[in-house]
């Protein structure tokens, strides 16, 4: 029987109040008033603003969630998952490539039973690189073992986080759970939404943690083994417990959606029927879209149509009966899928819907399968009526004519493809013979000789004019640089960052010579792969007569924290000493996602994710030094470069590219500035990066052949400036300069003189 709760918040037990926010805010409120332990992070759009939240409002002193940035979304798993073994409760929040990066070590949680809570901000899976909202990455989420609830607006976002933390810690299911809501559309756009006044009414009625059945890693007295390797027939068994324990998630999750309801005003049951007590017509969609179709359900009535609009508000357990039920009287159904199950005639969705009516006897219903909405393509009220349109004529017909297709695509026409608007470069012109590398046969170093740079400026640039980059960037500043050092053909790779997403908006590239991209994790191991294949097919003879007058030079580009994530592929391939180069872009933190952390951020630096408050002044550890870690692999070259020393950076690009074609990899780290998250005059971007390296912060040297050189010393020129003169010039670092962070400071201070000494130390020492 239907439930008819009060929706006035007046006449419910636990007082509320109104607020207008977005969907990753309430993720966020949500998590905050229950105060998890723990949430393991790594930024990625759309979901990276829920950890932003929540550090802003830690520095405020509003929570004592332990907030841990990763390396990488596989890592932020892992820490959940230790985390959720040591007895506390955590929380995370990630999207698309990120879930599928962790996608392994989720059956591992689910098959040792290890609740936890995490937020799926829904966003396509790529290739191509899309950030916008579909469910692909949600139907990877399906046979994880997690049960799924699912939020249409920020309103649900709210309420299925507290509603979902309850589920997972439920005796009979002891599952971790997952809450899934629309990338940008929900996530970004904010509504009215209805929350608990006081938190301790959220933690009363999530209550506390259970005490029994649960396993506890840090219990001495009790001690455990965890996730043992398993033999037949066990493991069966394991797996059964498990599925009993998801249908029991089904059960559970309508018991405490009443009790969520008798408190608050506001119910969810497993599904949200819409007019369907008569409906003849129906359509299925899932979260955001769901809201919109009943517009178009009203609309409709008004013509005597009876339509009905079906939603489900978890879809693991799969809600089957309840959706035979509401099916049973229904002629026709068009289930929307927002992702395609490729090769299965149909979404996920649509083909549970078939099962379903077939395992509870329904032959009559109609159901017709339409793919929308793929990344990020926006539903209106007209679509819907094109959904039903599709279910009214199978309705009158008695039969589906197009029982699977896409809705809202565009096949394209040949004479529209795209055409090149530049010719390619000429060889003779990025060839110019001006510079010079020479080995030295006794010590095995190399000089090189480059003529004055206004000779070089008339080498064609790599990249094109008309990019999307913030003005006053340094990345294509310094790319630019680098690239004069650099003689002949290249191949590039881009980590995904501001540099390749500001240059390959399609149908438009600004890369003039050959781009490749793959995933933020893995670019050192797919340009190694590009490399040994060139190098085997040059063996084999078959780039004869292609045109190619030298070799290429491979050059990987990565900044915006990609050697946090990549730095392991990265090592990988300087270990198996592929000819290519890495260059590193270093603008201290994630600025294409929104300027969180890095391990690149130095200690004290404001980020979106290190903010500054009450209780924390800036990042709290000092930064990465990913030149010395290159170093350790003992790779023929690493260097380092800034733009406001140009004649260095080239010379050092010409050396890289002769070690690169020679012997093995190279690691180059070049310091830029990003105007809009140091908050910085756009036209400031030289002096800034200038003062680094004037002040030590930013040392430029070189590591040949295992041999330190210091390039440019700025004491032996009398021109070292105190740390502060750097610091001053950027909005992120001035609250360093205050006398309440004089620890901070002093810390930064003391770490740059430390590796500053060990630096001239190895200069003057060879042997180091």
């Amino acid at each position: 029987m239907a439930i008819d709760y009060e929706k006035e918040t007046g006449s419910t037990r636990a007082e509320q109040k109104s607020v207008y926010e977005s969907g990753n805010e309430m993720a966020a409120f949500a998590a905050q008033q229950i105060n998890y332990h723990v949430m393991g992070y790594f930024p990625i759009s759309p979901s990276t603003e829920i950890a932003q939240f929540l550090d802003l409002t830690k520095a405020g002193g509003q929570h004592d969630i332990k907030l841990v940035p990763s390396d990488g979304e596989h890592s932020s798993a892992g820490i959940c998952y230790g985390a959720s073994t040591a007895g506390g409760r955590v929380f995370n929040a990630t999207s698309a490539q990120g879930y599928l990066y962790m996608l392994e070590q989720l059956p591992v949680q689910a098959g040792t039973r290890m609740p936890m809570v995490m937020n799926l901000i829904c966003r396509s899976i790529s290739g191509p690189l899309n950030i916008h909202g579909d469910h692909s990455d949600l139907y990877f989420a399906l046979n994880t073992g997690w049960p799924i609830l699912l939020c249409r607006d920020p309103q649900a976002v709210y309420d299925m986080n507290i509603m979902a933390l309850k589920l997972a810690e439920h005796a009979k299911v002891r599952l971790p759970v997952l809450v899934a809501s629309d990338g940008y559309f929900t996530s970004h756009q904010k509504r009215l939404v209805q929350t608990f006044a006081r938190s301790e009414d959220v933690r009363a009625f999530v209550g506390e943690q259970p005490p029994v059945g649960f396993t506890d890693t840090l219990d001495r007295e009790n001690p455990v083994t965890v996730g043992p390797y398993m033999n037949e027939p066990d493991y069966i068994n394991n797996r059964y417990q498990q599925s009993v324990a998801m249908y029991n998630a089904g059960e559970v999750f309508e018991e405490i959606a009443k009790e969520y309801g008798e408190l608050t005003g506001r119910y969810y049951p497993m599904l949200d029927l819409y007019r369907m007590e008569d409906a003849e017509v129906a359509v299925f969609l899932v979260n955001s879209a769901a809201e919109i179709i009943k517009d178009v359900v009203d609309q409709l009535r008004a013509q005597g149509i009876k339509a009905g609009s079906i939603s489900p508000n978890m879809i693991r357990p799969f809600p089957q009966a309840q959706i035979a039920e509401a099916l049973k009287h229904v002629k026709a159904v068009t289930v929307g899928d927002r992702a395609d199950s490729v090769g299965g005639h149909g979404g996920n969705m649509v083909n549970e819907i078939k099962a379903a009516l077939f395992t509870h006897g329904n032959t009559s219903t109609q159901v017709i399968s339409r793919i929308y909405g793929l990344g990020g393509k926006d539903f209106y009220a007209e679509d819907g009526h094109e959904l039903f349109r599709l279910a009214i004529d199978a309705a009158a017909a008695g039969k589906v004519a197009v029982p699977f297709d896409y809705y809202g695509h565009n096949p394209g026409t040949p004479d529209k493809a795209p055409k090149r608007l530049l010719k390619p470069m000429k060889f003779e012109d990025l060839k110019t013979g001006l510079i010079t590398v020479k080995q030295d046969e006794a010590t095995g170093k190399l000089s090189v000789r480059i003529p004055p740079l206004r000779s070089l400026t008339k080498k064609p640039k790599r990249l094109a004019p008309g990019h999307g980059a913030c003005p006053g960037c340094g990345i294509f500043s310094g790319l630019e640089t680098f690239f004069k050092g650099i003689e002949g053909d290249i191949v590039a790779l881009y980590h995904t960052g501001c540099a390749m997403v500001t240059t390959t908006g399609y149908p438009y590239s600004s890369h003039k010579s050959t781009f490749i991209h793959n995933l933020f994790q893995n670019g050192a191991a797919t340009l190694s792969g590009v490399v040994e294949m060139f190098w085997e097919r040059k063996r084999r003879g078959e780039l004869d007569g292609l045109g190619l007058k030298e070799d290429f030079t491979f050059v990987m580009v990565t900044g915006d924290g990609g050697m946090d994530i990549g730095m392991g592929p990265a090592i990988g391939a300087a270990l198996r000493g592929h000819k290519m180069i890495i260059v590193e872009y270093d603008n201290e933190g994630y600025m294409n996602t929104g300027a969180q952390q890095s391990y690149s951020t130095p200690i004290g630096h404001r980020t979106s994710t290190s903010s500054i408050g009450k209780t924390q002044q800036g990042k709290g550890t000092q930064h990465k030094d990913t030149a010395q870690i290159m170093a350790a692999t003992n790779i023929p070259y690493v260097f380092t470069g800034c733009e406001a020393y140009p004649q260095d950076l080239v010379k050092k690009a010409a050396k890289a590219q002769w070690y690169a074609q020679n012997e093995g990899l190279v690691y180059g780290k070049i310091l830029i500035n990003c105007p809009l998250n140091w908050m910085t005059e756009d036209k400031a971007g030289t002096s800034v990066v200038s003062a680094a390296v004037e002040s030590c912060f930013f040392p430029l040297y070189e590591v040949e052949q295992g041999i330190t050189n210091i390039t440019y010393n700025p004491e032996d020129k009398g021109k070292r400036v105190e740390l502060a003169e750097w610091l001053k010039q950027m909005g992120k670092t001035r609250h360093l300069l205050k006398p309440e962070n004089e620890g901070a400071l002093q810390s930064f201070k003391d770490e740059v003189e430390r590796r500053w000494s060990r630096l001239k130390a190895k200069h003057e020492h060879p042997e180091l």
